[in-house]
């Protein structure tokens, strides 16, 4: 990721790239029977570029407080989504998504 924003960098292009990285899955807490973790919920989402407002933006999820071995989730993608769309894209998220989602401000005005 850093050579890739280096190069928008150097292009002068960063300041109109906001790359996202979302998994479309998280991992469980408790190992399995081979000592690795299956599928879960609550999955890592990263932005990168100089318009994305650093930081964590929700909840660390509990390990403790689960739903039947998987994470609660403390934030829905979609407000992210919504937030890009909407700030970024220009387009109705609204439509996209089939309904409004409170953006989370990760994007710089």
């Amino acid at each position: 990721m850093r050579a890739f924003q280096n190069d928008l960098k150097a292009q002068g292009n960063d300041s109109r790239v906001v790359t996202m990285a979302f998994s479309e899955f998280g991992r469980r807490v408790g190992q399995n029977a081979s000592n690795g973790t299956d599928h879960g919920t609550a999955a890592p989402m990263f932005m990168f570029g100089p318009k994305v407002r650093g930081g964590f933006h929700s909840r660390h999820p509990s390990l403790t407080s689960l739903d039947q071995g998987d994470l609660k989730y403390t934030c829905d993608f979609r407000s992210v989504y919504a937030e890009v769309l909407d700030e970024w894209l220009s387009t109705k998220s609204d439509e996209v998504l089939d309904g409004k989602f409170k953006h989370l401000r990760v994007l710089q005005s």
